[in-house]
């Protein structure tokens, strides 16, 4: 019997022994950061491990590095570059709010820097020199570099790779406009919230950002 290509994404198609994938709203992949500071005589004052919200502007991230290749224009289709931190989570300073995949840009940002070395991870989590689906963006903020009570942070690919030169989407949240062209905006790829991680003069801090694909 012939069977009429529409059949197949018909809800009551009989089974051909594969399953058509749905859609997804979210990205698949998922982020975790290790966040570690120390004072300025090299004692620890915090360590935390926690899980993270991929962006909805991630899967058009992703989109542009695709296409990169067919571009004039590489800047604004380069991966990820920088960290940023900030100060403005919504919600109570020791449970802020649960990040949003909506969120486009730091709600209150006060520093940015380049990564300072990517490492991927094998299966094992061991560092391996080949690519693979496990890569860990790894920044530290030196003495007085990000001063405050810090809780929030996200991956970010910048248009400029000079922290100082910031082009954030225009605070729209909880707004999500599907129509600005991100080419022309930095991108926030990954966003995480937690309970105030206070960073006093002098102290240096670390966070390695875990992504897993």
């Amino acid at each position: 019997m012939k069977t009429d290509r529409h059949q197949l994404f018909h809800p009551s198609a009989p089974s051909l022994g594969f399953t058509i994938p749905r859609h997804n709203p979210h990205p698949t992949w998922k982020g975790r950061f290790i966040v570690d500071v120390w004072d300025e005589e090299g004692r620890p004052l915090d360590h935390r491990e926690l899980d993270n919200t991929p962006t909805l502007d991630s899967s058009i991230l992703t989109a542009m590095l695709y296409a990169g290749g067919a571009t004039l224009n590489p800047p604004s289709y380069r991966g990820l570059t920088m960290l940023a931190v900030g100060t403005g989570a919504t919600g109570p300073l020791l449970s802020p709010d649960a990040p949003d995949p909506r969120q486009r840009r730091l709600n209150a940002e006060l520093a940015r820097k380049a990564f300072a070395s990517t490492t991927y991870r094998d299966t094992l989590g061991a560092a391996v020199e080949f690519p693979t689906n496990v890569v860990d963006f790894t920044t530290t903020f030196g003495p007085n570099e990000a001063v405050g009570p810090i809780n929030e942070m996200g991956l970010v690919r910048t248009l400029s790779l000079n922290p100082a030169t910031r082009a954030p989407v225009p605070a729209t949240f909880p707004t999500y406009d599907r129509t600005v062209d991100l080419a022309n905006y930095d991108i926030l790829a990954n966003y995480g919230t937690d309970a105030v991680i206070s960073i006093p003069l002098g102290a240096t801090f670390s966070v390695t950002w875990r992504i897993t694909f």
